[in-house]
């Protein structure tokens, strides 16, 4: 009962900061004080014009090559990674599991880092130092070497992807939020294809140059490609809202208006670094959004062996490289289109659940026939569903928890650092033995979704609990036209 007072008493704060107006807001901007309506909207869109096109197309290049790195070592394996490292598929496993582990020691602390740091110089020196770690692969000589390297490749990726997700909601709007994490977040359904058509051009191209392997080259040529991106990081990149360089005084008050606005009038800089993981580990949102995103990456633990699994379907070694890239296509295209739905109607609930549930058709197809056609069918399903899910859950508790910063900071690296543990155990769910249905990875898939469900149903009754505080402490009816005001979004 006191837990649940202390609650609701927050939320009568809360409710406080909510009854501000829009024009209260303004005012507490001494250059916006004065603005009309249309002069508000017109720098409003050059504010969103100028973040989209300086801040979108670099962090979405740069968790490209983010997700890539994570995923070359697929089809390094194809290339005969695995057998030149005379590695057993235990000791494989055991080497990615380790990269997920260096995740644990890294993402908490990095992110609340972030949360006080500047981005603009973190994130790209983030990405140089996993950079490195990837042209340092090629020298590989044993198993351990290969797990060695992955895990601290692991501790320096660690902090980027939470960083780029608390970076985009403390630029945009709730109703923005879906689409722009859509189009980063992409990225990885876009490295997917780049790392195919890599695949083809360089592992099956490249093998005995300068008395190297192919599965060398690949990591040579993709750690420099990051290296380069991540030196344009340090020149594109902005700040936080109230101190970025290329914004005019303006500009900067209507990006920190837009988003307390979007917040309900809750600050975005209040609150320590450690107040904020004390109060986003007491918040049960938390938590249930660590079970979430707990099961959407055991939902997508396909990903680590897709192409091992594309190769059961007996096409030739280029064309199972080349097939790898529709899916993830589709998949892009799809989640696209479902943040602007989800952001448009704010609604998270049922954009997540009904995707998932077609995911689980998918998955079940994939393991329970050999035709071809439906299998790759199955694929589709699998990939679109997941990856939709992935990106509206990160829009929607950056969006139920919006500040302060501090709190979502240690929310999104909480829930993200737990989420990984899945990658402990389940590379040992896709041994080869399980060829060519890897029904245990199918159904750890299955698994995956149907928690996936469960946590967004519990997600969905918790906000509306609250809603319904608000409305009782706001005397709010429905009746008579009366203004809601900010209210947590399902």
């Amino acid at each position: 009962m006191a837990d649940e007072k202390a609650d609701f008493d927050h939320k009568e704060d809360v409710v406080q900061e909510v009854a501000l107006t829009p024009a209260q807001i303004q005012a507490r901007f001494p250059t916006l004080r004065d603005l009309s309506s249309d002069e508000m909207q017109a720098l409003n869109r050059r504010v969103v014009k100028i973040i989209d096109w300086r801040m979108m197309p670099c962090i979405t290049l740069m968790f490209l090559m983010n997700y890539l790195d994570r995923i070359n070592v697929s089809n390094a394996r194809l290339a005969g990674l695995q057998e030149d490292l005379h590695m057993s598929d235990t000791v494989w496993n055991t080497g990615i599991s380790t990269f997920y582990i260096g995740y644990l020691f890294g993402q908490l602390p990095g992110n609340l880092w972030l949360a006080k740091a500047n981005p603009r110089w973190l994130l790209p020196s983030i990405m140089l130092a996993w950079s490195l770690g990837t042209i340092c692969m090629p020298a590989m000589k044993s198993g351990a070497g290969f797990a060695v390297c992955r895990f601290f490749i692991g501790v320096a990726e660690a902090p980027f992807f939470p960083g780029i997700t608390l970076m985009t909601s403390s630029w945009y709007t709730k109703e923005e939020n879906p689409m722009r994490m859509a189009i980063w977040h992409a990225g990885n359904t876009i490295s997917n294809i780049i790392s195919g058509f890599l695949a083809a051009g360089i592992l099956t191209n490249m093998d005995n140059v300068l008395n190297l392997h192919a599965w060398q080259w690949f990591f040579i040529i993709e750690g420099a490609v990051s290296i380069l991106v991540a030196v344009s990081g340090f020149f594109l990149l902005p700040d936080w809202p109230h101190n970025t360089r290329f914004l005019s005084e303006s500009e900067k008050e209507m990006a920190q208006y837009r988003v307390l606005l979007s917040n309900g009038a809750q600050e975005e800089n209040d609150g320590g670094t450690w107040n904020g993981l004390k109060a986003a580990a007491k918040d049960p949102f938390t938590w249930l959004f660590c079970l979430m995103h707990f099961a959407l990456v055991t939902a997508q633990s396909f990903k680590d062996f897709l192409p091992s699994i594309l190769e059961t379907f007996h096409f030739d070694q280029m064309t199972t490289y080349l097939v790898q890239a529709p899916p993830y296509a589709i998949a892009y295209i799809f989640a696209c289109s479902t943040a602007y739905s989800s952001g448009r109607f704010q609604e998270s609930f049922y954009h997540i659940v009904i995707p998932i549930f077609f995911s689980a058709v998918g998955c079940s197809i994939l393991i329970s026939t050999l035709n071809v056609g439906a299998r790759y069918f199955g694929v589709v399903l699998l990939v679109s569903g997941t990856y939709s899910g992935m990106n509206l859950q990160l829009s929607w508790e950056t969006t139920l928890v919006p500040a302060p910063r501090s709190k979502k900071a240690a929310l999104i690296a909480i829930a993200n650092c737990i989420s990984q543990s899945s990658h402990w155990f389940s590379p040992y769910f896709f041994p080869t033995s399980q060829e060519p249905f890897y029904r245990l990875g199918g159904g750890l898939i299955l698994v995956g979704c149907l928690i996936t469900v469960i946590a967004a149903g519990l997600v969905k009754w918790r906000a509306k609990l609250l809603n319904k505080r608000l409305d009782e402490a706001q005397g709010y009816t429905g009746e008579n036209g009366e203004e809601r005001g900010w209210r947590f979004v399902y």
